[in-house]
């Protein structure tokens, strides 16, 4: 399914052969309307430089995020890591989000692609509209890049993303070294997955469950989706009903750091948390917060530069004339292709690293270190 995982390495080091010395005009500005968030970065017209810095023909790139609900990384971290990387390659970057609706999403992407975008970056909502974009783009010669979720059956050139099966290998790894069920002979749990619609829940699930079902002892005790629902909707509901069905639980595998939220409040409820292992996923405020409680085991950090960084310098390449060759490729099976890609590499973080999210720039203690957290956040060394 991949032939490497060098994305980061491997693209970098190309823009910074093909951009050296790069200089640019900054502007930006945001605006909502129609329900739907904006931001633009960098100043129009072409990039040149005598000592090196890209020649574009056409600047623009339209950047579609899927939703504010099922992640905060699609309101603060990707959106402001995207917007620094066009300012820094000359790049305007049309950043839409599209609030969970996939009519909206195929609204932005229209009005981009009649605006002369010569690259469009597309987070999903689902494949089937995702794929009528990139059809759209297409027949207008503009270059697709999937960021983050695969689009199924669709055409883009490119993916950018995490290994997603190696997400949930690491969830499920992490989870029977969790503390609440590290040495027992039985543990009985449920699966949390996110929603059937994100090519990327199907992959995590593929990961963990490839580990959990060879665990001796180890019974699933029921499995539903979570639909990336926020804690007081499907997510929380969705564990109220697998814990009426197995009251004597040892194990949660939650798909994301939200909806663990969902299943902690339950336990909570129940007198249960910290009790019951509880993974997660994003390396979010809540969720550290809830490592640093012992209430979630442990999160799987995806820094937002590992995906980020490389779409825009892949969207830089692409639009200075240039065709990147990606350093791996992941199988589309519903259209039948391997798409060329670039995968990071995800990271386990639990109680003895979770320094690493704050050291790395992609969390503020001031947003996870607030009321009792502090003397918390003081013991495990985040500043």
């Amino acid at each position: 399914m991949r032939k490497a995982i060098l994305a980061i390495t491997a693209l970098g080091a190309a823009v910074a052969l093909s951009a050296a010395g790069c200089s640019s005009s900054k502007s930006s500005g945001s605006s909502t309307t129609g329900g739907s968030s904006s931001t633009t970065s960098a100043a129009g017209g072409s990039s040149s430089s005598s000592s090196g810095t890209p020649h574009y023909t056409n600047n623009k790139v339209g950047v579609l995020l899927p939703d504010t609900n099922s992640s905060p990384r699609w309101v603060n971290s990707d959106p402001n890591e995207l917007k620094t990387q066009c300012d820094s390659l000359g790049l305007v970057c049309d950043i839409q989000n599209a609030n969970g609706s996939a009519t909206t999403q195929t609204t932005q992407a229209q009005s981009m692609l009649n605006e002369g975008v010569g690259v469009l970056m597309i987070v999903n909502l689902d494949s089937g509209s995702a794929k009528a974009i990139e059809a759209q783009a297409q027949a207008k010669g503009v270059v697709t890049i999937d960021y983050d979720r695969l689009t199924l059956g669709g055409s883009a050139q490119y993916y950018v993303s995490f290994d997603n099966t190696a997400v949930g290998t690491l969830q499920g790894n992490a989870l029977v070294k969790c503390p609440q069920v590290a040495g027992k002979t039985a543990v009985k749990y449920v699966e949390e997955d996110g929603a059937a619609t994100d090519n990327n829940a199907t992959l995590f699930k593929q990961g963990y469950e490839g580990v959990l079902s060879k665990q001796a002892g180890w019974t699933l005790a029921g499995d539903q989706s979570g639909n990336w629902d926020n804690p007081a909707g499907t997510a929380q509901s969705t564990f109220q009903k697998l814990l009426q069905g197995a009251p004597n639980l040892n194990a949660v595998m939650v798909a994301n750091d939200e909806m663990a939220n969902a299943v902690i409040t339950v336990l909570k409820q129940q007198g249960l948390n910290g009790k019951v292992a509880v993974s997660g996923q994003d390396a979010t405020a809540t969720g550290l917060q809830n490592i640093l409680t012992g209430d979630q085991c442990f999160t799987i950090y995806k820094p937002v530069k590992g995906e980020a960084d490389v779409a825009v310098k892949l969207a830089s390449q692409i639009l200075s004339g240039q065709k990147p060759t990606a350093p791996a490729t992941v199988h589309d099976g519903t259209g039948n292709r391997d798409v060329p890609s670039y995968l990071a590499t995800p990271v386990v973080v639990d109680k003895s690293n979770i320094t690493l999210p704050f050291t790395d720039g992609y969390q503020k203690a001031s947003d996870v270190c607030t009321g009792s957290f502090q003397a918390l956040c003081t013991a495990a060394g985040i500043k």
